[in-house]
């Protein structure tokens, strides 16, 4: 598999794999620990699977998790087609706010992996758009977050043509800036750790 920083936000990786075709159909690796952790610079050791199931055009995210504990996202399309975004949250980082696009989809077999302090969504691009989460950390009930997807200074592309399925949450998320000035976001050191658990919530203000 072809293991790519993305140029927009520095620890969001684009993983394109290497497809085995015969006359069968194909083959290819989804998901490969050991290579990820030589790439992050750290491991990244799978705590819990979630998977989810949407309709066309329903938007998940922005979704973050509080570091500690913080949670590191390997994201792949089991069925259907997604437009997947990450969002650099970390406050002082050369990169806050910019994000990352690409397409995810059952046949490209591409996926993302999302380092901890990025915020993550997606658009449904298909009905039945089934979407598997490999996850770094489990659930912790309390220390997840949301950024208004539909923020305008964030003014992401999700290519939307009509109002997308939202829910409750997400609606009502704060922008960006206001989840700053409540000190919801985590903060870039003044060097990139070894380990995510050097990383601290940002300061209120």
């Amino acid at each position: 598999m072809k293991i790519q920083e993305t140029d927009a936000v520095p620890g969001a990786y684009v993983i394109t794999p290497h497809k085995h075709l015969d006359p069968r159909g194909d083959f290819f690796e989804s998901l490969r620990t050991d290579l990820i952790s030589e790439a992050v610079g750290r491991p990244f050791t799978v705590r819990q699977v979630n998977y989810s199931v949407s309709k066309r055009n329903t938007l998940r995210g922005l979704h973050g998790v509080l570091i500690p504990p913080g949670q590191a996202k390997y994201v792949t399309c089991v069925r259907g087609a997604f437009r997947d975004i990450a969002v650099d949250l970390r406050v002082g980082s050369p990169t806050f706010g910019r994000y990352t696009s690409n397409l995810l989809t059952a046949e490209n077999g591409v996926a993302v992996h999302i380092t901890e302090g990025l915020g993550h969504g997606f658009l449904a691009l298909t009905d039945d758009t089934c979407i598997s989460y490999a996850l770094s950390t489990v659930h912790v009930p309390g220390t997840q977050f949301e950024i208004d997807p539909l923020d305008p200074d964030l003014d992401l592309p999700w290519g939307f043509t009509e109002p997308p399925l939202l829910s409750e949450k997400d609606a009502r998320a704060p922008s960006l800036e206001q989840a700053r000035a409540r000190g919801m976001l985590p903060r870039w050191p003044e060097t990139f750790p070894e380990d995510a658990e050097h990383l601290a919530p940002a300061a209120p203000g």
